[in-house]
C-alpha cells in the first residue's frame, strides 16, 4: 500500500516526516553534520551527542592510523619486478636517473617511473623495392634486418621512433650498395658480399642516431631479375652451382686419391731399401765367400782352379738346352732336346696370356698339335746330327 493512498492513517512520507509537514527533502547541511559527527566519533573526537557542536579534530591516534595506512600504500606502489631479459629505466622527477637490472626492485612512488624494457628479444622488419644496378639493370631485391634493443636509454629517449629509423637506414643502404654492384654481383656470384655492405652501412647510419638499437643479422629474402630475363639468369645460377659441384666432387677425389698415392710412394721406397740391402749382403756374401776360397787356392792352385772351372761349367750348361758331345773319330754331335724348347715355348706363352688377362687384354694360346708331338719325340729318340770335323 502507497504511503499517500487514501484510507491510509500512516502519514510518514519517504523522507521521515509525519502529519504532512515539512513535506520535502532532508537538508544537506544537517546530511553533513551526520556524517562529521560519525566520523569524529570514529576517531575519538568532538561531542557525538550535541548536535551544534562542530568544534574538536581528529586524534593523534587516528592520524598515526591514517599515516600508516598511506605509508603502507606508497611502499606497495613503489616496489617492481624487472623480468630477466628485460633492464628498467627509471626517470625521477621526469629526468633520466638510472637503469635497474633484472629483480624485485624498489622505487620511490609518485618520485620514480619505471619503464621496463626487453633487451634480449630479437625482432625483425623487411624492405624491398625494385633498385637500379651500376651497369644500368633492374633487380626486385627484399632483405631482412634482424635487430635487438642494445642501450635502452637511448632507445626510449634518443630518437622519436627507433624502429621506423632502422627502418629507412635500411632502404638507403641497400639501394646505395645495390646502386654500386652489378647485376651478376647481386643475383650470383657477390651477394656475400653486398649484403656484409649493406649490414656495415646500416650500423654506420644508426650508430649516429643514437637509437640504442644493435643489428644481430641481414638476410636476403629474394633477389630476381625482371621477369622477362629470369630464365636466362636461372640458367646462369644452375651453371654456377654445377660448377661448384664439380669442384667440390674433383677435390674429393683428389682427397682419395691421395692417400693411396701415398701408399705407393711408400712401398716403392721400401722394396727399394730392402733391393739395396739384399744386392749389399749379397756383396758381401761373395766377398766372405772368395775370402774363404783364397786360403784353399793358395794351397792347391790347380785342383782349385779346375774344381772351379767345373762348377762354373755345371752352371752354364744346366741353363742350356744344348748338348754338346765330342765323339770318337765323328766330330761334334749336337743334340736339340725339343720336348724342353717346346715345354719352355708353352710356359712363355701362358705367362703372356697370364699378363694380357690381368691388363685386360686377351690373346689366345698356342696349341701343339700331336703330329707335332709325336715329331718331336721321334727326333728325341732318333737324335739330329750335323757335321763332322
Amino acid at each position: 500500500m502507497a504511503w499517500n493512498e487514501p484510507g491510509n492513517n500512516n502519514n510518514k512520507d519517504p523522507w521521515g516526516n509525519r502529519g504532512g509537514k515539512n513535506q520535502g527533502p532532508p537538508d544537506l547541511d544537517e546530511i553533513y553534520k551526520d556524517t562529521m559527527k560519525k566520523i569524529r566519533k570514529s576517531f575519538g573526537g568532538g561531542n557525538g551527542g550535541n548536535s551544534n557542536n562542530q568544534g574538536g579534530g581528529f586524534s593523534s591516534t587516528g592520524l598515526i592510523l591514517v599515516l600508516v595506512i598511506f605509508l603502507l600504500v606508497w611502499i606497495y606502489l613503489g616496489a617492481n619486478t624487472i623480468r630477466e631479459a628485460e633492464r628498467g629505466v627509471v626517470l625521477r622527477f621526469g629526468q633520466f636517473h638510472s637503469i635497474i637490472e633484472p629483480g624485485l626492485q624498489w622505487q620511490p612512488a609518485f618520485i620514480d617511473k619505471v619503464y621496463p624494457v626487453n633487451v634480449e628479444s630479437v625482432e625483425s622488419l623487411t624492405s624491398n623495392g625494385v633498385m637500379l644496378t651500376r651497369d644500368e639493370n633492374v633487380v626486385m631485391v627484399e632483405i631482412e634486418v634482424q635487430y635487438r634493443i642494445e642501450n635502452p636509454r637511448d632507445f626510449l629517449f634518443s630518437v622519436t621512433e627507433p624502429v621506423y629509423s632502422l627502418r629507412q637506414a635500411t632502404d638507403s643502404a641497400l639501394r646505395y650498395v645495390v646502386g654500386h654492384s652489378t647485376m651478376d654481383d647481386v643475383l650470383t656470384k657477390g651477394r656475400e658480399q653486398v649484403r656484409q655492405q649493406t649490414w656495415e652501412n646500416i650500423e654506420n647510419t644508426i650508430e649516429k642516431y643514437n637509437t640504442g638499437l644493435q643489428v644481430v643479422d641481414v638476410n636476403f629474402l629474394a633477389v630476381r631479375p625482371p621477369e622477362e630475363v629470369k630464365p636466362a639468369f636461372d640458367d646462369a645460377i644452375a651453371a654456377q652451382e654445377d660448377e661448384n659441384r664439380y669442384i667440390q666432387e674433383a677435390q674429393a677425389y683428389a682427397r682419395a686419391r691421395e692417400p693411396e698415392a701415398r701408399g705407393k710412394v711408400r712401398r716403392i721406397q721400401e722394396e727399394a731399401e730392402a733391393y739395396k740391402q739384399q744386392v749389399i749382403l749379397k756383396a758381401r756374401g761373395e766377398v766372405v765367400r772368395f775370402e774363404k776360397l783364397l786360403p784353399q787356392y793358395e794351397t792347391a792352385p790347380e785342383v782349385t782352379r779346375k774344381r772351379l772351372y767345373l762348377e762354373t761349367m755345371e752352371s752354364v750348361y744346366s741353363k742350356t738346352s744344348k748338348i754338346v758331345v765330342d765323339t770318337e773319330g765323328n766330330g761334334n754331335m749336337i743334340y736339340l732336346p725339343l720336348d724342353k724348347i717346346l715345354e719352355r715355348q708353352n710356359g712363355t706363352e701362358q705367362k703372356k696370356n697370364t699378363e694380357n688377362t690381368d691388363s685386360g687384354r686377351y690373346t689366345p694360346p698356342v696349341n701343339v698339335s700331336n703330329d707335332q708331338s709325336r715329331q718331336s719325340g721321334s727326333l728325341r729318340d732318333s737324335g739330329r746330327y750335323t757335321g763332322g770335323r
